[in-house]
């Protein structure tokens, strides 16, 4: 990539995509900060180095192709592409059913792989490029009530950015997958938990659900700051990061730590625990025709 990067930023209004934007400026690089609304990005520094774009993931495919033309236009290429523009739906899953889970999945799966199939291009024909992928750790731990449809999307995010990472190595475009946990954002305010089609069995479930995110916010003590100052050091080989091995994936914050490594413990304890009935089911060689 060439220096000074630059770096293509969705959902910069606030949240974790804002202290990117910081981040990233201070670091001498330049940025494209996009959103649905400019009027929401207003307050970003203003400095030469950046460019306000009006960006909804969810536009479609070709919309979004002309804008990542636009974009381009600015400094002549994109060298870093943050998917950072997402929701977190808050809804019992039978509740919710099939639409909220597709509208979902609309921003999280659908509009952040838009996005990105747009960048592409250009990175390709540069034969360079990063992708940062902001995931989370609930996808690691969904089992926790109301979780799922959020948890299920960047767990999908997750999985098809794994292929991606494997399609895109023989160009030297670069796959990272941010999962943070516990960060004090506005994420956990921005929706409310879905009440439009109450099964009265879920009263108390999603009574309790609705109180524990009133709760919650005050319980976080992860900074989106220090995240994002984590993420620039990673794509730009700085800090803490420097001298490392590139990571595919980068948990972020000390419950997410200790949240991915308590799922991997269990499933090998599981796999352990289980293997006399889930090896040894292959065709018996006599039979193997």
């Amino acid at each position: 990539m060439h220096a000074p990067y630059v770096w293509l930023i969705t959902g910069a209004s606030g949240g974790f995509g804002k202290c990117l934007v910081n981040s990233v400026l201070a670091r001498g690089d330049r940025v494209i900060a996009t959103a649905r609304s400019l009027e929401k990005m207003g307050d970003l520094p203003k400095t030469d180095s950046i460019r306000l774009l009006q960006l909804d993931v969810t536009a479609g495919a070709a919309a979004l192709t002309g804008i990542m033309a636009e974009a381009v236009a600015f400094w002549g290429r994109i060298d870093v592409l943050v998917n950072n523009a997402g929701y977190g739906a808050k809804a019992l899953v039978e509740e919710a059913g099939s639409a909220e889970m597709r509208v979902q999945y609309e921003t999280n799966v659908f509009g952040t792989l838009d996005v990105t199939t747009a960048v592409l291009p250009y990175m390709r024909a540069e034969r360079s490029g990063t992708i940062v992928m902001i995931g989370s750790r609930t996808s690691w731990r969904p089992e926790l009530t109301s979780t799922g449809l959020y948890a299920s999307s960047k767990a999908a995010l997750r999985v098809f950015s794994e292929t991606l990472a494997v399609e895109l190595e023989p160009f030297a475009i670069r796959m990272l997958i941010v999962e943070p946990a516990a960060f004090r954002t506005d994420a956990l305010i921005r929706k409310s938990v879905y009440t439009d089609n109450p099964i009265p069995d879920y009263n108390a479930m999603r009574d309790a659900a609705i109180q524990r995110y009133k709760d919650m916010h005050r319980a976080l003590r992860g900074d989106p700051a220090k995240a994002m100052e984590a993420v620039t050091d990673v794509v730009r080989g700085e800090g803490a990061a420097a001298g490392k091995q590139w990571p595919l994936y980068l948990i972020l914050g000390d419950l997410g730590v200790k949240g991915v490594a308590e799922k991997c413990d269990r499933v090998l304890h599981l796999l352990e625990e289980w293997k006399e009935v889930s090896t040894g089911l292959d065709i018996d060689p006599e039979e193997d025709c």
